[in-house]
């Protein structure tokens, strides 16, 4: 299983002062040298964290891969074709959210995806969906011509009951096993820390995670070397 690394909350401190530090591309190199196998960034509308000057320079100085999460808008397909990161991620965006709060509605997207994918996929980026685990949604996102999917985990996250746990974990299995069967690439992420990401872990049709928040909050105590190590322990432990 590959671990990528989301740095959004390094930039999101820099932006609470609005000053130089710290800087995300320089946290992006130290996740690349502890062992991360990718690098994720979210340029949003409002610019509240990431912001233009970022996913450039992290184009150019990212050696594993970069993956771009965006929405599917006019102005953010352009951005990527013209910055052509290794692989986009389509996510639904929504201005006063705090953080992405689901995944797309494949249904009622389809006109604005459509046309979003087939343009990035034009200029030679791979495409992923970031979807609610279910067979339904991996039948669209092929339909639509994704690479791959993101599984949704922020429901499996924070449920505390034991049986709603397991049901979810099902899902997300369930929907893993599809998608691998139909040749989709399979990542998770969203809400995964260090003690939930066990299970996810175990789920062998789960080729990648992407986690940011709860690493950068560990980074704050340990430094940021260690907490990726530490994340990338957990996970090799189980994937040998």
């Amino acid at each position: 299983m590959r671990l990528c690394i989301n740095i959004d909350h390094i930039a999101t401190l820099r932006q609470a002062r609005r000053e130089s530090e710290p800087d995300p591309v320089i946290a992006a190199g130290i996740c690349e040298l502890a062992g991360a196998d990718g690098i994720v960034c979210h340029l949003r509308e409002d610019r509240r964290h990431i912001v233009d000057r970022d996913v450039k320079i992290l184009k150019e100085t990212v050696k594993t891969k970069l993956d771009f999460e965006m929405a599917a808008t006019d102005e953010m397909v352009k951005i990527a074709c013209d910055l052509k990161p290794y692989m986009v991620t389509l996510v639904p965006e929504k201005r006063e959210e705090l953080t992405t709060e689901g995944g797309l509605n494949l249904t009622a997207a389809e006109f604005k995806l459509t046309p979003a994918i087939e343009k990035l996929k034009e200029d030679g980026i791979k495409v992923s969906l970031f979807i609610e685990p279910s067979p339904e949604n991996v039948d669209l996102a092929l339909e639509y011509g994704a690479d791959m999917i993101e599984i949704h985990t922020g429901k499996y996250a924070r449920l505390q009951n034991s049986v709603e746990l397991i049901t979810e974990l099902e899902k997300i299995r369930q929907t893993a096993s599809i998608a691998k069967g139909l040749g989709i690439g399979v990542n998770a992420g969203h809400g995964l820390n260090y003690r939930n990401i066990t299970a996810i872990a175990n789920i062998y049709d789960i080729d990648e995670v992407s986690i940011g928040h709860s690493i950068i909050a560990r980074a704050a105590f340990t430094g940021l070397d260690s907490a990726v190590r530490e994340m990338l322990t957990i996970i090799r432990r189980i994937r040998q």
